[in-house]
């Protein structure tokens, strides 16, 4: 099939749609990515992609169509220029590509509006299908944000959004809890499919060299780790407080990763001249796995919001991948699978006490009750999360689409 991709954001920001092209094209699939210039997260296009510099690449036998956008910088301004700036510099390019893809794929992360250059295409390309990948579920991100319900914005964007969504054929989610926001809420009237995110190769930790899934505690420091984005989604303000009550307790806490609230984060943990806690900033992919294997179990947390706890953050397959106990404060789906699948413990979303301690819960832990923990991560993640299992089901799903 030749398939038009449409995402803001592709390489060389890390996102899981870089290795989801790489692994259609292996299959011998013909992709072709419309995105932006990269910006994520640092704010500021990348200096070998200004001035008109590589607009169209080929990596990994992927093309890649790149459009012109503001770089998000800080603050909300920004932000709403670089959204606004993709859409229009991207429907304009949609409109005069090739005619001949068979369908279009929309990896939806925020905002929603990036999907409006694969609606632009279908209606200027003889309605070619569209699978819609929705990972943020708009307008509620905007909740996140603190704009209410009853605002002005908030109303139009879910005007926007139900327009969005409905003129997509088929629409899938990475977490059971979209589907129920989808038909309640916006009242969309199709078929949502459920499509659980799966984790690169490099995390499993059964293709890891380095991998080393239950460490040997010689010297009584328990290694927690947390990976990934740092927003106020993530709700990193949770481990610190409860790092913040460990510190007599032999317990070390890493946060690799940058975001919006890194900064403010780093503030929080100087301000209590926390000793237990490190940042290590944001790493490339291919670094993480030596990361993840100095962890003794790794940490997942996300704000206490009805709207975040449908979300299934990606970090969970990829910590599950690797073989993990896994602690968290999170509500949800992913709490419900990680009681489900005995791979760790979970309190309610920012309850740091409780964070605590299950932490000093999981450090007294026998190392065969921590090795049955990482067993049963990597085990679920086998059953439900595989590479595999995604690809499979995507594919299948594009051929009923042409």
């Amino acid at each position: 099939m030749k398939i038009l991709v449409v995402s803001q954001y592709y390489f060389p920001e890390q996102f899981r749609i870089n290795d989801i092209c790489k692994s259609l094209v292996k299959q011998g699939h013909e992709i072709t990515v419309l995105t932006g210039l990269p910006n994520y997260p640092e704010g500021k296009v990348n200096r070998e992609y200004k001035f008109l510099k590589q607009r169209r690449q080929c990596i990994d036998n992927v093309n890649i169509i790149r459009c012109f956008e503001i770089g998000r910088r800080k603050g909300i301004i920004f932000r709403i220029l670089n959204y606004i700036s993709f859409m229009f510099s991207a429907s304009i390019k949609a409109m005069v590509l090739r005619k001949d893809f068979d369908l279009v794929y929309v990896y939806q992360l925020s905002p929603i509006t990036m999907a409006v250059p694969a609606i632009i295409y279908k209606k200027t390309h003889r309605n070619k299908p569209i699978h819609l990948y929705c990972l943020d579920l708009w307008p509620e991100s905007l909740l996140i944000e603190n704009f209410k319900k009853e605002s002005i914005i908030y109303k139009t964007v879910k005007i926007i959004s139900k327009w969005i969504y409905n003129q997509c054929d088929y629409i899938s989610v990475t977490s059971k809890g979209f589907i129920n926001y989808f038909e309640k809420e916006l009242n969309i009237k199709k078929d949502i499919i459920y499509l659980p995110q799966y984790a690169e190769e490099c995390y499993d930790h059964n293709n890891n060299e380095c991998s080393n899934n239950i460490l040997e505690n010689t010297d009584g420091i328990l290694n927690l780790v947390f990976a990934g984005n740092i927003g106020k989604a993530q709700s990193i303000e949770t481990i610190i407080k409860a790092a913040n009550t460990l510190q007599d307790d032999n317990i070390k806490i890493h946060i690799i990763g940058d975001g919006s609230y890194l900064e403010k984060c780093k503030l929080l943990a100087k301000e209590t001249k926390m000793q237990n806690i490190i940042f290590y900033g944001r790493k490339e992919m291919c670094e993480m796995p030596k990361y993840y294997n100095m962890a003794d179990a790794m940490l997942i947390t996300l704000s206490k919001n009805e709207i975040i706890s449908r979300t299934m953050p990606g970090k969970l397959q990829s910590y599950m991948a690797f073989g993990k106990p896994i602690i968290g404060a999170i509500d949800g789906a992913t709490q419900n699978i990680i009681k489900e699948s005995k791979c760790g413990y979970c309190v309610e979303a920012e309850n740091y006490q409780e964070l605590a301690n299950v932490i000093k819960k999981f450090k007294n832990d026998s190392i065969d009750d921590r090795r049955k923990m990482s067993e049963n991560a990597y085990k679920y993640y086998k059953n439900n999360f595989r590479k595999q299992i995604f690809l499979n089901k995507l594919i299948d799903i594009f051929t009923k689409e042409v």
